[in-house]
Formats: structure tokens, sequence, C-alpha cells
């Protein structure tokens, strides 16, 4: 038989109930609901679970962040984001505008040196789907920047390769 949840008493039961009341979404009302039936019977997880139409992992953890926080813990910021982004997206526009400004100066940008760049700028190594990755959320691949005709200096001109583009509808059928 199914051991049942176990609820720290942070409140009494009156308390409880009152909180329960007070609940202002669906979300937090099936939160404190979780809590006042585990709290109320000796209702398994799977019990508590199955009367309110939520997962059985779900009432386990929220459980476990009332116990260890109190009525507070059930109250946390989702994980969803960008978790693991090395820059802001403040930051990266930042980035780009200064980018922005050089090429609008005559530089031609490939992306291995935006990567170098972006190496220095985060102090870390970055890969090259992370630059294209950065470069579409800003848009620039669709758009990129490209310098004023007469602004290109013939030494970055000489370092820029052209790769040519098969033409649509074109068949290269080899030598």
């Amino acid at each position: 038989m199914r051991r049942p949840a176990w609820i720290k008493p942070w409140m009494s039961s009156e308390d409880l109930q009152t909180w329960v009341r007070e609940s202002q979404s669906r979300e937090e009302l099936q939160k404190r609901l979780a809590i006042w039936l585990t709290h109320s019977g000796p209702f398994t997880a799977h019990h508590v679970a199955t009367l309110l139409g939520i997962s059985t992992p779900t009432v386990w953890q929220w459980v476990g962040q009332y116990n260890r926080l109190g009525p507070s813990g059930l109250n946390r910021v989702g994980r969803g984001g960008r978790r693991w982004a090395y820059l802001t997206p403040q930051q990266e526009a930042a980035f780009l505008k200064k980018l922005r400004q050089s090429v609008q100066q005559g530089e031609i940008l490939g992306t291995r040196r935006i990567q170098d760049e972006l190496c220095a700028v985060t102090g870390k190594k970055v890969s090259r789907s992370y630059v294209y990755e950065l470069l579409n959320r800003h848009h620039w691949l669709n758009s990129s920047p490209v310098p004023e005709q007469g602004k290109i200096s013939p030494v970055s001109l000489s370092k820029f390769q052209m790769i040519p583009q098969p033409r649509i509808g074109s068949v290269s059928l080899g030598a």
C-alpha cells in the first residue's frame, strides 16, 4: 500500500482552510487544495492527484515545496526562459549595434569573426550555431547589414570570398 503524503504543520487547520479560500487563480487553488487534502485525511498523493486531475509527481512536488518553504514555497516562478544564455537580450542588442557600426564603416563580417568577438565578450567559447541563432533572433540573417558601396576597403575585400550559389533548376552532371 502506498504511503500517504505528510504535511509539515506551518498553519493550523482553520488557517489552512482560510488560506485555500483566499486563492486568486485556478492554479493557486489547485496547489492549495492539494496541500489541504493531503493534510485533512490520510490520502495518498495518487488519490489527491486523481481528485484534482493532475499528475502524482506534481502533488509530491507541491507537498515538498510546502514542507520545505511553507505556504510561500508554492509561489515560485516557473522554469521557462533562456536559462543558459550567454548574454541578456539587451547585451545581445548592444553587441550587434557595435557590429552594425563596423559594417557601416566598410568592414565585412564573417561568422568566424563574430564568433571570436562573442567569445571575447562572454569570456566563454561559443559555438558557430550560437552565432547563427543570435543573428536569427535579431533578424540579421534575412536582412543583414550591407556596407555602403564606396566604403569597402580593398584589404577587407581581398579577405572576403564569395561562394557561388547554384542557380535554381540547374543540374550539375559533373565532369
